[in-house]
């Protein structure tokens, strides 16, 4: 089904005599209501467009498919595209200690909450909700469109001072200027490294990361160990470091952040220039390790990073996704003794196709040519 997603491409379709049923999204119809409140658009559909009661009600009565965004949710049930931290952190005053509380995205997080988080407290959230994620997952589809994409996998708790931080930065940033769009699940730690490497990538200057870092890095008194995001500072940093170095217009890399509101405690990152966020987490799990066609980089994490290993390993292994991509682990004392899977994903890839496609190093330069030289099956 065609989609019509900006005003032009609505005007064109009305004006053709053949018409054929589309997909209008997230359009402000009320210009046109002498149309919709007259003419007839049998089997299209009306996704999150605002219109009159009476456009409504005549679409629907001669067969379209209206469905409205409810004024009684803080995010729209459906998007046309992917939030941008400009989006979700509007006007943020680095300035005001609270400032993250007013937030778009705390003020959602606050609302998922009272709804009853992961288990909603009504059928009528719980259909907004997915149909939220549904049109988070339609946009993304769009953004992907023939990009080699890379994730980088690590620890939510990687604090900014941590080595393996700008050791994860510095990849993200080399494999960005290489033309990968690098991806992340958008929170913290390895996740907002990757962001802040292909953030710095549209700079020439590689001094900027030192520079960053020496914002960032400074660590609030009494920050629980593993937990230094949780400090509200943490995202105003983030912030300051993006108002010291805006990007140029127009930016020349982006990168994907997917993050979750089921995670919502954990500010999404705001280097990331596209952010996919869902309330489902299971969605965004499947999902992030799913578009990665060109493989995945495992940077030092835990329980969560280990999941990722082995759902990245089982997609790869029944080739759910396409040809298996590289797995490209940094850290061999993490991943061979403080937390062994490597022994283990070695023996269970044995005679697979992607057997040949694990690696493991401490080197940067080698997981940038690893990837780089990957050349997906036919």
């Amino acid at each position: 089904m065609r989609e019509i997603e900006t005003l032009e491409d609505l005007k064109r379709w009305l004006a053709e005599d053949d018409r054929e049923p589309a997909a209008v999204q997230a359009l402000d119809l009320t210009p046109h209501a002498d149309v919709f409140g007259t003419q007839v658009f049998p089997e299209s559909l009306f996704l999150g467009c605002t219109m009159t009661d009476a456009e409504a009600g005549h679409l629907v009565n001669s067969g379209a498919t209206v469905l409205k965004n409810s004024e009684a949710f803080l995010f729209s049930s459906h998007r046309r595209a992917l939030y941008t931290p400009d989006e979700l952190f509007p006007d943020f005053d680095v300035d005001d200690p609270a400032a993250h509380l007013t937030t778009l995205d705390n003020r959602i997080y606050e609302q998922y909450l009272e709804h009853g988080s992961y288990q909603p407290s009504s059928i009528a959230v719980t259909l907004a909700q997915r149909l939220h994620d549904h049109s988070i997952t339609d946009a993304l589809e769009e953004v992907l469109a023939g990009r080699k994409v890379v994730a980088i996998m690590g620890g939510h708790g990687m604090e900014r001072r941590d080595p393996m931080y700008a050791a994860v930065a510095r990849i993200a940033r080399r494999l960005t200027r290489e033309g990968y769009l690098m991806l992340s699940g958008g929170g913290p730690g390895a996740m907002e490294a990757t962001h802040l490497g292909a953030y710095l990538a549209n700079f020439d200057d590689d001094a900027t990361l030192e520079r960053a870092l020496e914002v960032l890095s400074v660590r609030p008194d009494g920050a629980e160990p593993g937990k230094e995001y949780a400090d509200p500072d943490w995202l105003h940093r983030a912030m300051r470091v993006r108002a010291q170095l805006p990007l140029p217009n127009p930016v020349r890399y982006d990168s994907l952040g997917i993050p979750t509101w089921h995670y919502g405690h954990e500010p999404p990152a705001a280097f990331a220039t596209l952010i996919a966020k869902y309330f489902a987490n299971s969605v965004r799990e499947e999902g992030l390790l799913a578009v990665a066609n060109h493989g995945v980089v495992f940077s030092p994490g835990s329980a969560g990073t280990t999941q990722e290993i082995f759902q990245d390993a089982a997609q790869n292994h029944y080739k759910s996704y396409g040809p298996p991509a590289p797995m490209v682990f940094l850290g061999t004392e993490h991943w061979t003794k403080t937390r062994p899977v490597w022994p283990l994903l070695q023996h269970v890839s044995e005679g697979h196709d992607y057997g040949a496609l694990l690696h493991l190093t401490d080197d940067e330069d080698e997981i940038v040519r690893r990837i780089l030289d990957y050349v997906p099956a036919e």
